[in-house]
């Protein structure tokens, strides 16, 4: 089989590249040829591609940024669509975006969602497509590489390091993370708040690096290899995520399955990874985040029981093993109707 995986153009230290990564090397590992290749939107650009590599089906990631480029190549070849959190909880909704995400998942010979709540809504809410809908099973791979985040920091016993893995973009609500730890330290408690993560957009990256410089219990990291991610996150007392839209995050993946305590805003995405009070809690608003905060600062014991790590839960090899199973049923349906 010879699959050609559709990204957006983007940093590769994005969850886009780094799901199409492990996607890759899953199945490649599984005898296929799999080729990535990201697209700025030039549908000649992408046409050429295809054309070099030959591929026998597609798997489009983000059925916005990557499908509409794909309809105006006007293959034939099949594909499939994996759906990204931003397709799902904003362009299908969006008046322009709307049209060419039906139409990219009307032509799809399957369209996939890490998150099982995602399948539930579209089974529910788009009966059409229901036939076609597919649970992949998220999977994680974990780097190994050293990176030495407390040291770096000089972090004290007494603080609550609070990294925050995310692009600096306004959908990952990082600016308005650190507005809303801000009664916090005027309280004299703030967690040492930490970002890594490339800048996706330049106004809001601007206003971000602006905060960060006027608050001193915060710090931005730029972009950490996501083999290092691992090591990092290994050493953070909490992970964060205030993002306003998710469809499975990898960095929540990767931290659940090392066991770090979750705090995260109560959203689909993240509800699919994050059980409250289990191995995290949830909030949903400025002050359910607040409270958390406090009940984590207060109780280190509580710190210590939400370390749940669950290495089975994510497989890439159970992942990888699905995606075959559904590339190899497109191209058997494709053969039966020729």
């Amino acid at each position: 089989m010879r699959l050609l995986i559709v990204v957006p153009a983007q940093d590769r230290a994005t969850g886009n590249w780094i799901t199409a990564t492990r996607l890759q090397q899953g199945v490649a590992a599984r005898g296929h040829a799999v080729t990535i290749v990201a697209t700025d939107g030039d549908s000649r650009k992408l046409r050429a591609t295809v054309a070099t590599a030959a591929p026998e089906l597609v798997l489009l990631l983000h059925a916005w940024r990557s499908g509409r480029p794909w309809l105006e190549t006007g293959s034939p070849l099949p594909s499939a669509v994996l759906l990204t959190g931003t397709d799902v909880n904003s362009g299908m909704s969006d008046p322009v975006q709307s049209p060419v995400i039906a139409a990219v998942l009307q032509r799809a010979a399957a369209v996939l969602s890490q998150n099982p709540l995602t399948v539930g809504m579209l089974h529910q809410d788009h009966p059409e497509l229901a036939a076609k809908v597919h649970l992949l099973p998220p999977g994680i791979t974990l780097g190994d590489a050293p990176f030495p985040l407390r040291e770096r920091l000089a972090v004290t016993p007494t603080e609550l390091l609070c990294l925050c893995p995310a692009g600096i973009r306004p959908v990952k609500g990082v600016l308005e993370l650190i507005g809303m730890c801000e009664p916090l330290a005027r309280e004299g408690r703030p967690p040492r708040l930490v970002f890594c993560g490339p800048l996706l957009d330049n106004d809001y990256g601007q206003r971000f690096l602006e905060a960060v410089a006027a608050h001193p219990w915060t710090t931005w990291l730029g972009s950490v290899p996501p083999d290092a991610m691992p090591d990092a996150m290994r050493q953070a007392d909490v992970i964060l995520s205030n993002s306003f839209s998710e469809g499975l995050p990898n960095a929540l993946v990767e931290a659940a399955t090392l066991g770090r305590p979750l705090v995260a805003r109560a959203i689909p995405g993240h509800a699919a990874v994050v059980t409250d009070g289990r191995n995290g809690l949830l909030y949903r608003d400025d002050d359910g985040f607040r409270s958390a905060i406090r009940r984590l600062q207060n109780d280190p014991a509580m710190v210590a029981g939400l370390s749940r790590p669950d290495p089975e839960r994510f497989s890439p090899e159970r992942e990888a093993s699905a995606l075959e199973a559904i590339c190899r049923e497109i191209l058997r349906t494709r053969d039966r109707q020729m």
